[in-house]
Formats: structure tokens, sequence, C-alpha cells
């Protein structure tokens, strides 16, 4: 209102300086209403009205007086007290979704957001920083995945967790989203598997340079390419580029996602009601994820797909989990972080002593061990044998397997036993070789050689 008032009192001086020109013959009727930005009709109009009632007469008469269009006075006072005893602390954008979707609030975001200011309920943002230059997006979806966690209060009334999040750089839809105690290589074992299982093999997986995601000499140094870690395996092996950020600003894309899931999803929490990580998992992926991708993914620029099927889940299941390498004790048992694993007798083999054998520990706590590529036994996370596996050929690759499909390979019977070289064909009766018949026993081998010696010739007289 009082900025109204000042613009009046400028309009209605300027408007008495362009008068007076055209009172002395300088201006047109024409050209003084375009100085005062309004048409001669009008200017004729101001005119009268100052002539009649001097400077009163130019007073704008809709001062004063409530707008046609002013939101009602109920509606402005009732959003206040939501937000003051229902929602504090929300953001205004998601607070004003929250009051068209489920209080019938018809008003717009901006006024809103001024009516809470003035109310002194939340603060004004601060201004922003110097501008940066802002990585485009890759164009199709499964070019690039974004992963990494957050440490927050995200259920009331417990410690920190951590949210393990994986989502795409082109279209910023989120696929794997769960609450876990503390972050590390399971977690993202198990998120990999989840999003690899359902959508295929993305080209390309941009992480931090967390200790379970790179291995690095120092802190800030580069990471070492030639030590791999379980993820940096399990990765490679699946022929998956893994690229890492050297700073926190080089992952800004997934930085605000983490801010707005801050933001909103502590406060959907404590609206539903969820205290426990599995009933939070659950609501966050059946019910908040579909919602979130729905409000903020955006199509990508190419329409077509860039993850890679995978016709073969248990290849991925024994690729994405823990391998470490351990050498069977003399009572054919190996040892895992305290726990005994007993092997089962085998018929491949008298005894597993001193033999190398590899551990794999799933994102479930599950344990298997394999002889070379054959699974020779399977244990629950405490060390329980499960069943004995069978002793055929394992499907799982020795060699890294090809990107195309990544298809189980196909087991081939055994070929039948090939005959020796000096058999004789089929149907075909061979004479007895030297050697293979039996002398008579009143033979010997002197008087075979005495017969066919030539006899003496008689001694003269």
């Amino acid at each position: 209102m009082r900025r109204a008032a000042l613009l009046q009192d400028r309009r209605m001086q300027k408007f008495e300086d362009v008068l007076s020109l055209w009172d002395r013959g300088e201006l047109s009727m024409a050209e003084a209403g375009e100085l005062v930005g309004m048409s001669e009709r009008q200017f004729r109009r101001y005119r009268d009205r100052y002539e009649d009632d001097g400077l009163a007469g130019l007073v704008d008469r809709r001062l004063g007086k409530p707008s046609w269009r002013r939101v009602p006075e109920r509606d402005v006072l009732r959003a206040l007290e939501l937000y003051r005893d229902v929602y504090r602390g929300w953001n205004v954008k998601h607070f004003h979704e929250h009051l068209v979707r489920h209080h019938s609030f018809q008003w717009g975001y901006t006024y809103l957001k001024s009516q809470l200011h003035m109310a002194g309920l939340v603060a004004r943002a601060r201004r922003r920083g110097a501008h940066r230059r802002k990585r485009e997006r890759k164009p199709c979806a499964g070019m690039m995945l974004h992963q990494d966690g957050s440490r927050a209060m995200w259920l009331s009334g417990q410690a920190g967790l951590d949210l393990i999040v994986t989502m795409d750089d082109a279209t910023s839809t989120i696929y794997s989203a769960f609450l876990i105690e503390e972050e590390g290589t399971v977690s993202t074992l198990q998120a990999l598997l989840e999003v690899f299982g359902t959508h295929g093999l993305p080209l390309s997986l941009y992480t931090d340079r967390g200790s379970h995601y790179f291995a690095t000499s120092t802190a800030g140094a580069a990471v070492d390419r030639e030590r791999p870690t379980q993820v940096g395996r399990a990765l490679e092996r699946l022929g998956i580029e893994h690229i890492a950020a050297y700073s926190p600003e080089a992952r800004g894309r997934s930085e605000r996602m983490f801010g707005t899931l801050q933001d909103r999803l502590i406060k959907e929490l404590a609206q539903q009601g969820c205290r426990d990580i599995e009933a939070a998992n659950a609501w966050i992926r059946d019910v908040y994820l579909p919602a979130h991708n729905a409000r903020f993914a955006r199509p990508a620029a190419v329409p077509e797909s860039a993850f890679v099927p995978v016709h073969d889940r248990a290849i991925l299941v024994e690729t994405l989990c823990v391998q470490d390498t351990r050498v069977v004790g003399r009572d054919n048992t190996v040892s895992w972080e305290g726990i005994k694993l007993q092997l089962p007798e085998s018929p491949l083999r008298h005894h597993w002593v001193k033999a190398r054998v590899r551990v794999h520990q799933y994102p479930d706590g599950f344990l298997a061990l394999f002889h070379g590529p054959r699974c020779i036994a399977r244990y629950t996370p405490q060390g329980v044998a499960i069943a004995t596996p069978p002793t055929a050929r394992s499907g799982t690759p020795c060699s890294p397997p090809s990107r195309r499909g990544l298809a189980a390979p196909d087991i081939v019977a055994p070929l039948a036993q090939r005959p020796a070289l000096t058999a004789a064909a089929r149907g075909i009766t061979t004479p007895g070789r030297v050697g293979t018949k039996k002398r008579p026993s009143d033979r010997t081998k002197k008087q075979a050689r005495s017969t066919n010696l030539p006899s003496a010739p008689p001694a003269s007289a």
C-alpha cells in the first residue's frame, strides 16, 4: 500500500509537468499522452479531472479498496495455523503441495510463501553463491548411475541411520533407497543387486571415494586402481566403469537430491508413524519412491535405454557378494569371521585338507564355499550347513562374462569315451596275436629250438 502511494505521487508530479508543456503548446495531446504512458483520450480525461478537482482528481480511485481477487482472510489464517501446529519446519513448496492435496487450498505458492514470510514462520533464503557451470545430464537412462549414502535421524526417536540411494543421472529417477545402520560394502552390493536385477547393467557408476568404493593411500589422494575393493572387483567383473568423484560439488546432482530427501522424507516418515527400519523401508519402496519419481523425475533426452538386460540372476548373485580365499584346515573346516564352516564329504575327493576354496558372503548374510567354479557347500549366517549342493558342474563362469546379456553358459554333457587306437573295428574278428596262446605243457622253448637246428655230419673213419 505504501509503495502504491509513492508511485501515485510520482505519477501526479509527472502529469503536472507534461500538462504545463501542453498548455504552452510545446506538445500535442497525443505526444503528451505518450510521455505519461496513456492514450490521447485518457490524457484528456485526466486533464478534465485536474481542472475540476486539482491533484485530488488525479488520485487512483482503486487505492484503499479490496481487490476482488483477494484471498479470503479465513483461508490465510487457516494455512498459517496448519503450518504453525502441524507442518512446522517444512519447506514452503512441500507445505503448499500438502495444502493443495489434503486441505483444498486453491491459492498459489508465491502468495503462500509471502504470507509465511510476513508472519515470521519461514526465514528468507540466503543469497546464492557464485555461478558455476552445470554438467549436462547423460542423454539416456542407464548411461550413468549415482550412488551415495546420507546419515541423518530419519526415524524419530532413533539414532542416526544411513539412507543408501541409487539414482539415474539422465532422469533423476531413484531406483533404490533403503535405510541401514551403517553404509559399507554390504549395503552397496545390496543396492547394486536390487537395481541390476530389476533394470539391467548400466554403463558406469559414479560414487565418492569411500573406503568401500576405492582404496586410497592417503586422504585426498587419487584412487589406487591396482587395489580394487570388493565393489570394484564386482563392477570390473560385470564390465561397468567405476567413476570416482573428487569433491561434493562434482556430485551436485546427488547432493541436491539428498537435500530434498532430508527435507521431505523425514517429515513423511514421522507423519506415517514409522518407527522401525523394516517398516520404513517397505513404506519407502512401495509408497514414497513412486510418488517421488512422479514428482521429480524427468524424461531423458533420448528415449532409448542403455541398460543391458541380465538373463541369469544367479550370475549377479555370485558376483555382487563379498569374496575371499581360504585354505581348508586339517579338520576340513574354514574360518570366516569367527565362524567355523565344516566342509561336507564329497565324492569328488577324499578330503579338502589344504585345498584353496573361495568364500562367498551374500548381502543377506548367507555363505557359500566354492572350489574353482563349483559350489561345494552353503551355510546360514550362523554357519549351519543348509544342504549338500549337487556335484554337477556349476553354471558360474570362470572368466568375465560378456556384457551382451550375460547369458549363462550352456552345460555340455561329457563326451563318450573314445576307443583305443589299436582296437578292432566293429564286427571284425581279429586273429590272435603272438604270445596270446598257451603252450602245451610237454613243450618247452629248449625243445623247440633243438628241433629247428640242422643235423651234424657223420665223423670220417
